[in-house]
């Protein structure tokens, strides 16, 4: 790749001239081109096979509304040339998702996929869901479209295959089979109740259900069972007929599963009113392992095509393709996509658009798919759309809100303390935009609302001037709502004026008479308190945004409060991790017990060195 990455000299003209003036600058290589506003915020990024002959293209009339726009606001442009076309096609998709350019199509939605692993650095391989890189030594199956589907595969491959899902320290430190073995879901490899021979069969026959190998797993399990029957081992012949029942449960719920489709994602584009909806279905190993829907950002003015290519290079930007991509529309850039695909993966990716058989039919389920669920979004934007407008009515805005923060606070009796925000928009909660806030104020007093509702609100107000000053990443609220009465208003109002940002539109939502749901009253600085009518959907909806800001601050307090409740004194040695805290634990049955205990003592228990033992003993014994 050539690093020539510059503006040259920006003009002072925007639009056409600006663009004119660059073709000067420009030869016939390959590479990416950048077009940015008089504020240097890129508009948009593309790439070219001939750059000069690409933003040639921009400098003549006659394009869409949505790139004249894009065209008017033009006050600079940047370049990098490539070797080749491909590089130029993968460094564009990468610039895209960095950038978020304003018109270019985006993927917003990009989270990592889950897999099954099998995981091999133990005798006794344990069976889990895994998510991120593949640094762990084992087989990956995958991907999953959620973690709904592999829990539900591996709830069912527990049931049919017996292999371990605990930890290896867990395993290590059993003494007698957990529940899981009770419950026919483990073979009980921890305490040797299978050999490492016959788990080493059945890690086998999972691998192989997994690779697709079923109906042979299946008929074999079958034999085991017809001659433990006529044997008249009973009960194994029961357990293998559960098992053979587990796997033919996991085969119904993937619904689809082709024939003449070994590996392949199934992706079908349905577009509408400027919206769009992307299905994946992920087919591996002949079975299908759920769908995922996407909502890509485009204009009313993008084809089917440049929807499509724009998808593949982002959502394969940071995932390995299968060896075949099953599309409902065809790119322009086909070969070039296939290539730089095919490079990423090491092997040949192909990219298919069929027009009759399986693949076909697969294809027309994921576009029924597609457009359902664009349906239902539509309608359910339309809805929220409508919502937002009655806040804006209600609470007197200049218009509807596009982002709306809630906070609430959790605690018992002021210990274990934490703050949550959420994040609500014209699409719903903004999950991804939800934080927690460990109070951490030592004057405060046990219980104190105000102080806790002031310090988070603190820390989120000097991170919002810090991170955006301008307010223009749209990371600032257009409303805030408090759980609270006048109090909590007044403290908020304090701090708001104390950052500056008082401009911002608060309400406070107050249980109300009887502390009753449809008796909330609205407070605002300034203002007397007021109520909606309790048939209202604007009620409905404040009370659905307060529910979930309670729901999102409960959790979090609980996960911080049983965190608390497992720690001991032992966290605080050095060199005591959690398997030899388990230990310690285990041998003297308390803490309590184990700072009692004398040097011979510590150094009795398993996996405890003469060294850590005298490290135990002096932190107990030196504190006193």
């Amino acid at each position: 790749m050539k690093h020539d990455d510059s503006s040259t000299s920006v003009p002072s003209e925007t639009g056409y001239a600006c663009i004119q003036r660059y073709l000067k600058t420009l030869d016939s290589s390959p590479g990416v081109y950048r077009m940015l506003d008089a504020d240097s915020r890129v508009l948009y990024v593309g790439k070219a096979r001939n750059l000069r002959a690409r933003v040639s293209s921009y400098a003549r009339p006659g394009h869409s509304g949505r790139i004249e726009r894009m065209i008017a606001a033009t006050a600079s442009m940047m370049f990098l040339t490539t070797r080749t076309e491909t590089e130029a096609l993968l460094l564009e998709q990468n610039l895209i998702k960095q950038l978020k350019p304003k018109y270019n199509v985006l993927l917003r939605d990009d989270k990592s996929f889950p897999n099954i692993l099998v995981a091999k650095d133990h005798p006794f391989p344990q069976i889990k869901k895994h998510r991120g890189a593949k640094k762990e030594k084992g087989t990956n199956f995958g991907p999953f479209a959620s973690a709904g589907a592999v829990n539900r595969t591996l709830n069912q491959l527990q049931k049919a295959f017996l292999l371990r899902n605990c930890s290896d320290s867990m395993f290590d430190s059993r003494t007698r089979p957990c529940l899981l073995y009770q419950i026919r879901r483990c073979s009980g490899p921890c305490v040797g109740l299978i050999s490492e021979a016959d788990y080493a069969e059945s890690v086998k026959d999972a691998e192989r259900f997994l690779s697709g190998r079923s109906t042979r797993v299946q008929e074999e399990l079958a034999q085991q069972m017809q001659a433990a029957s006529e044997a008249m081992e009973f009960e194994r012949a029961a357990g293998l007929r559960d098992r053979i029942r587990a796997l033919t449960q996991v085969q119904t719920s993937q619904g689809i599963n082709p024939r003449s489709v070994t590996e392949a994602d199934v992706i079908a584009l349905h577009m509408e009113s400027g919206h769009a909806c992307v299905q994946v279905f992920f087919i591996r190993a002949n079975q299908n392992w759920g769908n995922r829907d996407f909502y890509p950002r485009v204009g009313p003015d993008v084809s089917e095509a440049e929807a499509m290519e724009a998808f593949l290079g982002q959502f394969y930007d940071n995932k390995e393709p299968p060896r075949q991509l099953i599309l409902s529309d065809a790119i322009e850039n086909a070969d070039l996509m296939g290539e730089a695909l095919s490079e990423k993966a090491g092997r040949r990716v192909e990219l298919l658009v069929p027009q009759r058989g399986e693949k076909a039919e697969l294809v027309s389920g994921a576009l029924r798919n597609a457009r359902e669920s664009l349906a239902r979004r539509m309608s359910e934007s339309a809805t929220q759309a409508r919502l937002l407008r009655g806040v804006a009515e209600a609470f007197d805005l200049d218009g509807p809100p596009q982002r709306i923060e809630v906070y609430d606070n959790s605690h018992i009796q002021g210990a274990n303390a934490v703050g949550g925000m959420i994040v609500a928009g014209p699409e719903g909660f903004i999950k991804n935009a939800y934080r927690k806030y460990n109070i951490r104020g030592e004057d405060l007093t046990s219980g104190d609302d105000f102080g806790m509702m002031k310090e988070v609100l603190s820390r989120r107000f000097a991170r919002l001037l810090k991170e955006d000053p301008d307010r223009d990443k749209g990371l600032w609220p257009e409303l805030l709502l408090i759980d609270g009465g006048a109090g909590q208003v007044s403290a908020v109002h304090e701090i708001m004026v104390e950052h500056g940002v008082e401009d911002i539109p608060m309400v406070g939502v107050a249980k109300g008479i009887d502390r009753d749901h449809g008796k909330e009253e609205f407070h605002r600085v300034g203002q007397r308190p007021f109520a909606l009518k309790r048939n209202d959907p604007v009620l409905y909806f404040i009370q659905r945004l307060r529910d979930e800001a309670h729901r999102f601050a409960i959790g979090t307090h609980r996960a911080k409060r049983a965190k608390a409740v497992s720690a001991t004194p032992l966290d605080d040695i050095p060199g005591v991790g959690a398997a030899r805290k388990r230990a310690l634990l285990a041998h003297f049955g308390s803490a309590k017990a184990v700072s009692r205990a004398n040097l011979s003592d510590l150094k009795a228990v398993d996996g405890i060195s003469a060294g850590l033992a005298q490290k135990v003993y002096d932190f107990f014994h030196e504190k006193g």
